[in-house]
């Protein structure tokens, strides 16, 4: 899959994710198979630019090319400027987010609340477009509700305006993550895209993700919530959909390492306090359904230092038989 000068390595892309997609988690990622790796979302307010949450997001340091920034907003004039900005700190990608369906983000007429408002995406995308000189993508939902699934005409407005990929979660915004991704719509707007469109939701296993890509037809797949506390499903997939077969889940030992090799990253990227909050989701996330691991996360979770909460998850994972038979992912091994 081609966007603009950029060939991808592969079909698969890991999706923006609020508190998530942060350089850590990307580079772990892109180094497990991901193709692309697109940033948590970048507000479009000019006054949040000198924050230093801000400027972590806007870190690209050591991350291979192409770097995606995804950004949000609903002013044209901001969003331009928001794309300028991050182009000059390095992005070659920008991505534009209209599929986000929190509260906060759509009670600002942002994300997936745009979609109610054909008129206004067609100013915020030509707007992003003539500002930068670098290939824009957009996210998007298949609607705004299910009565009001308009994914194939934000499609033509994107097309029209210079867009050069388009990926589709197969939710509407009312739907949130509730229910099953339905996969209709981006089919539909497969059908009738002269751009790469790439399938999002409910990718959690190879299998799933050969059954996406068969109803859909889509270019490529962006992977969201399969890939927490397994990054191991990049290169699952990707392995899959060349070969056919099959990859044995990763062993104890590697949970281990990767796990440890995550915290420390997050532990230099944060420094000790975010470092050590950011960290407890991610060790929640790798230790789903490992044995024991509900009173082990409840004891984890108040550790307060670095050398603490590193230390007991060596404890935890020196405890644990090397050979327990593990499900292909967190979320089958929570099922």
């Amino acid at each position: 899959m081609r966007i603009g000068p950029y060939q991808l390595a592969n079909t698969l892309i890991l999706a923006p994710m609020a508190g998530v997609t942060d350089r850590p988690f990307r580079l772990l990622c892109r180094s497990m198979g991901a193709s692309l790796a697109v940033t948590e979302m970048v507000t479009s307010n000019s006054l949040l630019y000198g924050s230093a949450k801000t400027r972590r997001r806007a870190d690209h340091e050591g991350e291979a090319a192409p770097v995606s920034v995804q950004i949000a907003g609903a002013d044209p004039t901001l969003m331009a400027e928001a794309a300028r900005y991050n182009v000059g700190a390095g992005a070659q990608i920008i991505d534009i987010n209209m599929g986000c369906p929190a509260k906060k983000v759509c009670n600002v007429m942002a994300g997936s609340a745009l979609l109610q408002d054909e008129a206004l995406v067609r100013r915020i995308l030509g707007a992003v477009v003539n500002a930068v000189n670098v290939p824009v993508t957009l996210k998007i939902r298949t609607g705004w509700d299910k009565r009001h699934r308009n994914a194939r005409s934000i499609a033509r407005i994107a097309e029209e305006t210079g867009i050069q990929a388009l990926a589709i979660h197969g939710r509407t915004r009312a739907c949130m993550f509730s229910g099953d991704a339905e996969y209709e719509t981006i089919a539909a707007v497969k059908a009738a895209a002269g751009i790469p469109i790439i399938a999002n939701g409910d990718v959690e296993t190879p299998q799933k993700a050969r059954a996406v890509l068969d109803a859909t037809g889509a270019d490529g797949l962006m992977i969201g919530r399969g890939a927490l506390g397994n990054p191991w499903i990049f290169r699952e997939v990707n392995h899959h959909l060349t070969t056919g077969g099959t990859l044995p889940p990763p062993g104890v030992a590697e949970i281990r390492a990767v796990l440890l090799g995550h915290l420390d990253a997050l532990y230099g990227f944060y420094g000790e306090r975010t470092g050590v909050s950011m960290a407890r989701k991610h060790i929640g996330w790798y230790t789903t359904g490992l044995p024991d691991s509900a009173a082990f996360r409840h004891r984890v979770f108040q550790i307060p230092t670095v050398a603490e909460q590193r230390a007991a998850v060596e404890r935890f994972f020196d405890t644990l038989p090397q050979h327990v038979p593990l499900p292909t992912s967190p979320q089958t091994r929570a099922a």
